[in-house]
């Protein structure tokens, strides 16, 4: 049994260092796992001792959410578990109000997501996705609410601008709100974009990062060969290659990555999956990572990731092949340069204690 667990951010949630992710758990969008396949996985990763689930009010139609409600119910271990759960995208056609980061809606899905999961409360509860128009004032104050109520134990941010939720936690902290204590944001040997604005602003504000996706939509798995948008391999970026989340990571540079780690992986004698999740689990900032799984075989490969360590000058060789451009106005920050007009050409730096902080 593995019995490793992490502090959530700033706060005092003890999470494993895998979250189980629930998106497939369910066939109600043509893809997924029914339910007998679903339970097997949730009990196995249970099961092994860690104890963090997530899952959205709208993965696979609700049917996640009523599985895994379904599941808890079986064991009778709720208050073991870490369970979480997201609201934001619309969950009625027509009705504009069930979506949406706006008070009314949050209630809403709330109420849904405890009916569906067969609980009175959750220990995280994230914000999905921004939506671009409701004040972050009436966000953040109705979570505050939630959490005082007793319903919801913690919050957490996904799928935002650095601003947004900069701004957010700022009015968090001067108003003596509930602060958010995560961010879930898409992160992966082919998706470092958050490294610019998301990471600095997590380790300021005492965020903890919990990457989806870490293997690339399976890019990084190494199922699949490709070139460009063409892909070959049994799974389902061979049939969601044009969907607008998996698209833009089809590129003659990510496949170089990919091929980068499959020759990194041979050498350590492990799967480039399990080097994958090694590495973005290691990087500054992170608490736990979101892995999902159709197959039980692919859950226990997942599992035993953290397992060894990737010598420095193979993680040095997966660092620069799969670094992100420096754009403006980065370079200010980055390039020798403009350091040494800032600094006089001495050395500056912050202490361990302080960039751990």
């Amino acid at each position: 049994m593995n019995s490793e667990y992490v502090l959530l951010g700033r706060s005092g949630l003890r999470v494993s260092r895998f979250c189980l992710g629930t998106m497939t758990f369910g066939t109600d969008w043509g893809w997924g796992t029914a339910e007998d396949a679903s339970r097997q996985i949730f009990n196995h990763f249970l099961d092994s001792g860690r104890n963090f689930i997530d899952t959205a009010d709208g993965y696979t139609n609700g049917t996640s959410e009523t599985l895994i409600g379904k599941f808890l119910k079986e064991r009778g271990d709720r208050d073991r578990v870490v369970l979480a759960t997201k609201f934001g995208f619309g969950r009625e056609e027509g009705n504009p109000n069930a979506g949406g980061l706006g008070r009314k809606n949050i209630y809403s899905a709330l109420h849904t997501s405890l009916r569906r999961l067969q609980t009175d409360y959750l220990d995280l509860y994230w914000l999905h996705n921004w939506d671009t128009f409701t004040p972050v004032e009436e966000v953040i104050s109705t979570l505050d609410d939630l959490v005082r109520s007793g319903k919801v134990r913690y919050i957490g941010f996904s799928n935002s601008p650095g601003w947004f939720l900069g701004r957010a936690q700022t009015i968090a902290e001067l108003r003596g709100y509930q602060r958010i204590i995560a961010l879930q944001l898409e992160y992966s040997l082919v998706e470092r974009n958050i490294e610019r604005e998301h990471v600095p602003a997590a380790l300021e504000l005492g965020m903890g990062v919990m990457p989806w996706s870490p293997l690339g939509h399976g890019l990084l798995s190494g199922k699949y060969q490709g070139s460009g948008k063409k892909v070959s391999g049994e799974g389902r970026l061979s049939v969601a290659g044009d969907h607008p989340a998996v698209a833009p990571l089809l590129t003659e540079r990510n496949w170089a990555i990919a091929g980068e780690l499959a020759k990194v992986a041979n050498e350590l004698g492990r799967s480039p999956a399990q080097v994958a999740l090694n590495w973005v689990a290691n990087r500054p900032a992170v608490s736990s990572v979101i892995i999902g799984a159709t197959k039980i075989q692919q859950l226990q490969d997942n599992l035993t990731a953290l397992d060894f360590a990737i010598p420095a000058e193979l993680k040095k060789r997966l660092d620069e092949i799969s670094a992100p451009d420096v754009h403006y106005p980065y370079y200010f920050f980055t390039a020798q340069d403009f350091r040494d007009m800032v600094s006089g050409k001495t050395e500056v730096r912050r202490t361990k204690e302080l960039q751990a902080a």
